[in-house]
């Protein structure tokens, strides 16, 4: 930690940021004798630095200290990463999904919704991924999540997600939080939960609590494991009731990166992955022209 911080504090020097003394006797050294009509100009340099300035990047500096120090302490003890993009994964129950659960591939996201690049993927691929795929009975789609340290408001809508998973509304108060500007503030949070009407007393227990915290540090020492460190980033692999073998991705891909890991699933699959979808198929029809029994499929 204190070679990180040596390596700020140089960058800090380097680009003319110093404290006032260090300036000060730097200028004593090496720089030529100023005449008094160049005084002013000298005094206005942008090298030229406050003692209150110089303060604030110390404590900075400090506070980076501290939070990689916190990091460090709280980190999963360490595991070698995958070295390919192969990788195999658990399969646990309460994971919320999208699509059949017998569908042949599986598509599992780890995402922080207040990262950029989740929004993005939210916004650009997921819609066509749903109507192609998920909802034609070819993949499901699991959440997963991986709030990062430096937002602030990610683990708290890591948690209002899953309350509103209680109310048989997770995926509803997903949409709303992955929006492009949406605010995760709490009170933002419980609007959004109202928009949405979800029991409101119910909710604000939840939300306050610590239900779910277990089960989100089990989604982020998953990742590690998988050597996932940033979102969005995807495991594509056969559906399976014990262990997910497949692909690693990482990054807000285009849809056309994601398509591909997800067709080479399925025609390493061959006839009982096309046979699956044909049934899906046809059951989403007769759904369609009757009332039918949900159990059906």
């Amino acid at each position: 930690m204190n070679t990180v911080v040596q390596m700020l504090i140089a960058g800090v020097v380097l680009t003319g940021l110093t404290t006032p003394a260090a300036a000060q006797k730097q200028q004593s050294e090496t720089a030529p004798k100023q005449s008094a009509k160049d005084e002013p100009r000298a005094r206005n340099s942008p090298a030229a630095i406050t003692k209150d300035q110089a303060e604030e990047i110390l404590q900075e500096l400090k506070g980076i200290h501290r939070l990689l120090e916190r990091q460090q302490a709280a980190a999963v003890p360490a595991q070698a990463a995958p070295t390919s993009d192969k990788v195999q994964m658990d399969v646990a129950t309460g994971w919320y999904s999208l699509g059949h659960d017998d569908a042949p591939v599986t598509v599992v996201e780890f995402s922080d919704y207040q990262c950029p690049f989740c929004r993005k993927f939210q916004a650009e691929t997921f819609a066509a991924l749903k109507t192609n795929y998920i909802d034609t009975g070819r993949i499901r789609f699991v959440s997963r999540d991986l709030p990062l340290d430096f937002h602030p408001n990610a683990q708290g809508s890591a948690m209002a997600a899953r309350c509103a998973g209680e109310q048989n509304k997770f995926w509803e108060m997903r949409d709303m939080m992955l929006a492009s500007n949406a605010d995760l503030t709490i009170t933002a949070l419980v609007t959004y939960a109202g928009r949405i009407n979800l029991e409101m007393t119910a909710f604000s227990a939840c939300l306050n609590g610590s239900k779910y915290n277990a089960a989100i540090q089990r989604d982020i020492a998953d990742a590690g494991t998988l050597g996932i460190r940033g979102t969005p980033s995807f495991v594509v692999g056969k559906t399976a009731r014990d262990q997910i073998k497949g692909t690693r991705i990482a990054g807000a891909v285009s849809y056309s990166v994601l398509e591909t890991a997800i067709k080479n699933q399925l025609n390493s699959l061959g006839s009982i992955a096309k046979s699956r979808v044909i049934l899906h198929f046809t059951a989403s029809m007769i759904f369609a022209t009757t009332c039918a029994s949900p159990s059906f499929v």
